[in-house]
């Protein structure tokens, strides 16, 4: 007899986002069994306080700070290869179109892929003068 029923997918907690949830469930549980060990009659406020308001606070906060670290990664080369990309497809376009013949496509695709960066672009430049006098 088959089983039917599906497993649930892994969740996508990152492993700091399990550690402040192990670690914050650790606190509540602590901060409320030492308070029934004390003998305080409302040491069960500590379980919906610390499960219903700290934990979703201390994962959001978690969240919000894996967010801002993985805004400050983002390489600088990812928006030059979106660049290049948009420059070769309009100059695809361009000579689909008929604006351009195949020889200027040729020249202009050359140029494109020989200036990767900026420097790259004014060594070409400084090269395409020279070549012209």
């Amino acid at each position: 007899m088959s089983d039917s029923r599906r497993e649930s997918p892994p969740p996508n907690d990152t492993p700091l986002q399990s550690i402040v949830a192990g670690a914050t469930t650790g606190l509540v549980l602590t901060v409320a069994f030492a308070l029934l060990a004390l003998g305080v009659p409302w040491f069960w406020v500590v379980f919906p306080v610390g499960f219903g308001g700290l934990l979703p606070v201390a994962l959001g906060v978690t969240k919000w700070y894996e967010q801002r670290q993985t805004d400050h990664r983002t390489p600088a080369s990812e928006s030059t290869t979106t660049a290049e990309e948009e420059a070769l497809e309009t100059l695809r376009n361009r000579y689909a179109r008929g604006e351009i013949d195949e020889a200027e496509f040729e020249q202009r695709l050359e140029a494109l892929l020989e200036t990767e960066s900026v420097d790259d672009a004014a060594a070409y430049a400084t090269r395409e003068t020279v070549e012209e006098q």
